[in-house]
């Protein structure tokens, strides 16, 4: 599995002190249709984090730069400082998230949960890239060269195409940071490091 490294960073990567909380704006491009995009985060107390995508309908993100719609349907996932995921989402649904202008489906992801002190890694990966299993170390479905090209570029599940951009935030935490393109680390190394992993909560589509 490759991570990809963010093309920019909307928000400086932050080192809090204390218990101050930020709010975290990061943008890049995939290169392949499999592609992963992984940060870390850290909240040094229980405190409610707010995780948000706005590549696939478009809009102004938590740094206040307005992002450009017509981005691939995301995927998000959130794991532990073990790697064990902790959650899976496809989609946030209308009501959560706003509607793409063209399209009209509500594909970006917006989870908001209580989370304890501690580390954690959230992944962005363009829909069906699940995750294998139920540790970061089991990698992505879709992993591997022979699915560079999965969907035969960026394509939304109802045949529309997108393009490679996303936009996600952060919200609600002491401190964020890309992960740079590496294969899975061992669970030893995840621990070592703090990295917690996202787990997916996946939503049938009609």
């Amino acid at each position: 599995m490759r991570f990809k490294p963010a093309v920019a960073l909307l928000a400086l990567t932050v080192f809090a002190t204390g218990a101050q909380a930020t709010d975290l704006s990061f943008t890049g491009n995939f290169n392949h249709d499999n592609d992963v995009q992984a940060f870390t985060f850290t909240v040094s107390s229980t405190s409610s984090v707010t995780l948000r995508s706005w590549s696939y309908a478009g809009g102004v993100n938590a740094n206040g730069d307005t992002i450009a719609r017509g981005g691939f349907d995301p995927i998000l996932g959130l794991f532990d400082s073990t790697g064990n995921k902790l959650y899976e989402q496809d989609d946030a649904g209308c009501g959560v998230v706003a509607g793409d202008a063209v399209t009209g489906r509500c594909f970006d992801v917006k989870y908001t949960t209580d989370l304890a002190a501690g580390t954690y890694t959230v992944t962005v990966q363009q829909y069906d890239n699940f995750a294998a299993g139920a540790h970061l170390s089991d990698g992505f479905d879709r992993d591997g060269v022979a699915y560079q090209n999965f969907r035969n570029g960026f394509v939304d599940v109802a045949g529309d195409k997108r393009d490679a951009h996303w936009a996600f935030d952060i919200l609600n935490v002491d401190s964020a940071v890309v992960v740079p393109p590496a294969d899975v680390p061992e669970p030893a190394s995840l621990a070592l490091l703090g990295i917690g992993a996202l787990g997916l909560l996946r939503r049938k589509r009609a």
